[in-house]
């Protein structure tokens, strides 16, 4: 631009000269008021086609302090939630009835991501579990980790869900109580502490393997191993998992359970949804028989209008002693939930449920509860 205007002035410079020259010839020499006078003009000109260039902002001309050494997609973000869910019901147990107060797992959490490069953040992440049961203090921790999330994958450190969850049990616990998935609950793992993760999405699939480490707890210094794949896209979800880990009681290696899993879960409409998980575990024990157990939860949900849905699921959970063995605590069973949910952050439900033991009195429930989750995002 500078260039064009040095030229434009240039040849207004010329004009004027050969102007004046062709004057000075004919009538008489050029005086110093008349270059004083051509000065001027080249002036008005130059500030009359400055007027008309574009202007520059010159609050983007450089950047600021703190973006020179930040890139530009750099994000913090912190997340606050919380989610209570009280119930009330009439239990009958072990041929005891009862009305009780109980907790569907309230808890309360903070998260913070910071993207710090266009494929690298760091996470924090801290949740606490609300003895709403009790005396509605914070109970044990339910997450506590630090995690890197690379170009290579997620790798964490601390207390976070297993692959055994997040691809099985996830999808078939849709109902509000503490000890869904019904069948899956008794002998598999929901957080695990000690332990290091990883994580790799590639387009629809996604591969998690976790460890646990707790050397001051286990001689072997390897307690639990747990990976699995899983395929996501258009509303299905199909995953497998494989899961050992060793059985210690205090410091006598007892042996170990490991766990072939397969889950299955999908959109049928935007109205029904159903899934279902199984599991095949073996128990190998050193001085004792080994024996083979299994689980298998199947959930549907429906959607009857606008605000109701209902909710309904079948279980059936096998230790694998048998039925003659006093230890055997096999069940089955089902259970049916209807939810209101007149605003998205809240549901009513009336929920009943029942459980057929092998070896023991019938359990049935019949309550109804509420669950409220609040959740904020910060950005900065």
């Amino acid at each position: 631009m500078k260039t064009a205007t040095r030229s434009l002035i240039a040849v207004l410079l010329s004009s004027s000269l050969a102007q004046h020259s062709l004057a000075a010839e004919e009538n008489s020499p050029v005086t110093m008021e008349d270059i004083k006078a051509l000065e001027a003009q080249l002036a008005e000109l130059k500030r009359r086609f400055l007027q008309q260039l574009p202007q520059k902002d010159e609050s983007q001309s450089k950047p600021k302090p703190a973006e020179a050494n930040q890139p530009k997609d750099a994000v913090h973000t912190v997340d606050v939630y919380a989610t209570m869910r009280p119930t009330f019901g009439r239990i009958e147990d072990r041929g005891e009835n009862q009305y009780d107060v109980r907790d569907a797992l309230s808890h309360a959490g903070v998260k913070a991501t910071h993207r710090f490069n266009d494929d690298w953040a760091a996470e924090l992440h801290g949740e606490w579990s609300i003895d709403v049961q009790n005396t509605g203090e914070f109970g044990r921790s339910r997450r506590a980790y630090t995690a890197l999330v690379t170009p290579f994958g997620r790798f964490g450190i601390g207390k976070q869900r297993p692959a055994q969850y997040l691809f099985i049990a996830e999808y078939v616990d849709i109902f509000n109580h503490a000890n869904s998935p019904f069948a899956y609950d008794p002998e598999s793992i929901f957080f695990v502490d000690n332990l290091l993760s990883y994580r790799l999405e590639s387009g629809p699939l996604t591969f998690v393997a976790v460890g646990q480490f707790d050397g001051a707890g286990n001689e072997n210094n390897n307690d639990l191993f747990n990976a699995g794949l899983s395929y996501d896209k258009d509303g299905l979800h199909a995953a497998i998992t494989y899961q050992m880990n060793e059985v210690y009681d205090q410091q006598t290696h007892l042996g170990e359970n490991s766990i072939w899993a397969a889950a299955f879960a999908y959109d049928f409409t935007d109205r029904l949804y159903g899934a279902v998980a199984y599991q095949d575990k073996t128990y190998e024990r050193h001085n004792i028989a080994d024996r083979d157990g299994s689980t298998f939860d199947l959930s549907f949900a429906y959607k009857l209008s606008k605000h109701y849905k209902l909710k309904t699921g079948y279980f059936d959970f096998d230790d694998g002693f048998a039925e003659s063995d006093p230890n055997n605590q096999s069940f089955d069973g089902f259970n049916i939930t209807l939810e209101w949910l007149p605003t998205p952050p809240l549901r009513v439900h009336l929920e009943y449920l029942t459980k057929s033991y092998t070896n023991d009195q019938d359990f049935d429930s019949l309550s109804v509860g509420f669950r409220y989750d609040f959740r904020t995002s910060i950005k900065y």
